[in-house]
């Protein structure tokens, strides 16, 4: 008698997926991951520590998720009818708003190469994804979004602003456009502001121009990528229905904590954002002086190359013990490319070291 394989009750097309990588950082100046490397001083430490510590952990979250609500509305400055929603993370609202519009035959749609997590979620909750190519200097193909758009009518698109791994923000115009089709044919649009920190503009000054667009940003890229709390802003009557798929509980009460106390110094962190953009400009002006190496803008805090060969300039920088993201293979466009985040004066100098003797 044959045994039943259990294996055989998980879902094929799941069995014969690859599971989001996270490469092993021991010992490494740890490039890979667009965090940011500034830890918060020993005296704000000690007092996030102070304040953990008091936190009743017996009991489900409570009232202070509300709290923390209300001051990321604040931080925001939250328009007049538009709600917001939290997650676990940003991937955790891509995947309830994927869940939440899973109707038959439904159709999710994105620019490739872009956020792994878009095609993913798709996946996993089994609607279409559909993949439009940008062009060869990673702007948005305007008329290869808008055929698609007629052609699939997609249930919700996701546009990056800025784009990972691309780091670039798009034309505002062809944008525009491109939300306008999408609303015309009844589809949600979420502008995903990941990187917004490091970022010369937000699309939150246009989110009440469009009843149908949502826009996602996420503590991670702010400081506090342990603490995993993203955020979804939209219209109220669109965000209480798509909070009805949100587990409950979802954030926990540490998170929470961690999201208002980083809240309470804003400014601490928002210096550290300013000193990543420095960075990023003395990044780019290196990069872009050496032979044989192509930068492309950045308006996050990572930064995109093509060199002529990324996986052998990904192992000699692995080799001198700094970790960056070769991204070569996640899409023809970006062939012989590598993802650099932007650290700290040290862990530059360091990584544009490797790089240079890696090339």
């Amino acid at each position: 008698m044959t045994v039943p394989n259990p294996l055989d009750r998980i879902r094929p097309d799941i069995r014969a997926m690859h599971a989001y990588a996270v490469q092993d950082a021991t010992g490494m100046v740890k490039l890979d991951a667009m965090e940011n490397p500034h830890r918060l001083s020993p005296t704000l430490q000690a007092a996030l520590g102070q304040r953990l510590g008091a936190v009743a952990l017996n009991r489900y979250p409570g009232e202070r998720v509300n709290d923390l609500k209300q001051a990321l509305a604040a931080h925001v400055q939250l328009p007049e009818g538009y709600g917001l929603m939290l997650g676990n993370g940003s991937d955790e609202l891509i995947s309830l708003l994927t869940l939440a519009c899973d109707q038959p035959g439904a159709v999710v749609l994105a620019p490739v190469p872009g956020f792994v997590m878009y095609a993913m979620s798709a996946q996993l909750q089994g609607l279409r994804f559909v993949g439009v190519p940008l062009t060869a200097d990673f702007e948005l193909d305007e008329a290869a979004m808008l055929a698609a758009v007629a052609e699939h009518r997609p249930a919700v698109v996701h546009l990056a602003y800025p784009n990972n791994p691309t780091a670039n923000l798009w034309d505002d115009a062809v944008i525009e456009r491109i939300v306008a089709a999408v609303g015309a044919q009844g589809g949600l649009v979420a502008m995903d502001e990941a990187y917004q920190p490091f970022a010369s503009k937000s699309y939150l000054d246009h989110l009440t121009r469009h009843p149908h667009v949502l826009l996602m940003r996420t503590l991670s890229k702010f400081g506090l990528a342990g603490v995993r709390l993203g955020y979804m802003i939209g219209p109220a009557a669109l965000i209480d229905e798509l909070d009805k798929v949100r587990p409950p509980y979802n954030v926990s009460v540490l998170n929470c904590e961690c999201a208002l106390f980083a809240l309470e110094h804003a400014e601490v962190f928002a210096a550290q954002a300013v000193d990543l953009v420095a960075q990023r400009t003395l990044m780019l002006q290196t990069l872009a002086a050496m032979p044989g190496v192509t930068v492309w803008p950045s308006e996050a805090n990572m930064v995109l190359v093509r060199v002529a060969d990324a996986q052998k300039t990904f192992d000699g920088m692995k080799a001198r013990g700094v970790l960056v993201k070769n991204v070569s293979k996640m899409h023809p466009l970006l062939a012989n490319c590598l993802r650099l985040t932007v650290g700290t004066t040290e862990e530059n100098a360091l990584m544009l070291a490797a790089f240079k003797e890696s090339l």
